[in-house]
């Protein structure tokens, strides 16, 4: 699969451009333990989506769509964090709680919409599991515990 072929592709399915100046970055770098990433200017209508050759997943399309819905979802994104910012102190538990739920459940919002768009019209349909073969089995989180009687 041509990633670059396919970012020209998602762009427009997804209505970034012409709104957006946007462009693709690839690198391979062990280094960086994501597979995708992106930089944003709001004001300026530009965006870098970086993809991470070196990760370990094996849909590099998934991790594409997944990185420009972030670009969609990024005014809704700013808004939430701004009302986090402005009513609690940054650092409180209120703060801490607040922030990481917003962020995590970002995260699960941004790769459900990039699984179903992925489905409906990726090439490559088949998702990456590499983040879910790193964790423990079920057995294995519980192993060592004693059973209640």
């Amino acid at each position: 699969m041509d990633i670059e072929e396919r970012f020209v592709y998602w762009v427009k399915k997804l209505r970034i451009v012409p709104f957006w100046d946007i462009k693709l970055e690839i690198v391979n770098d062990s280094e960086l333990n994501k597979t995708g990433d992106f930089k944003i200017d709001p004001t300026d209508k530009k965006a870098i989506i970086i993809i991470n050759t070196a990760g370990s997943t094996d849909n590099l399309e998934e991790v594409l769509v997944h990185e420009l819905m972030h670009i969609k979802m990024y005014p809704l994104d700013q808004v939430c964090e701004s009302l986090i910012n402005s009513n609690f102190e940054e650092g409180s538990n209120g703060w801490n709680l607040v922030y990481n739920q917003f962020f995590e459940n970002l995260e699960i919002t941004v790769e459900e919409l990039a699984k179903c768009f992925l489905l409906e019209f990726g090439n490559d349909k088949d998702l990456a599991f590499g983040r879910c073969k790193a964790m423990k089995s079920f057995n294995e989180l519980y192993d060592g515990l004693n059973s209640i009687k």
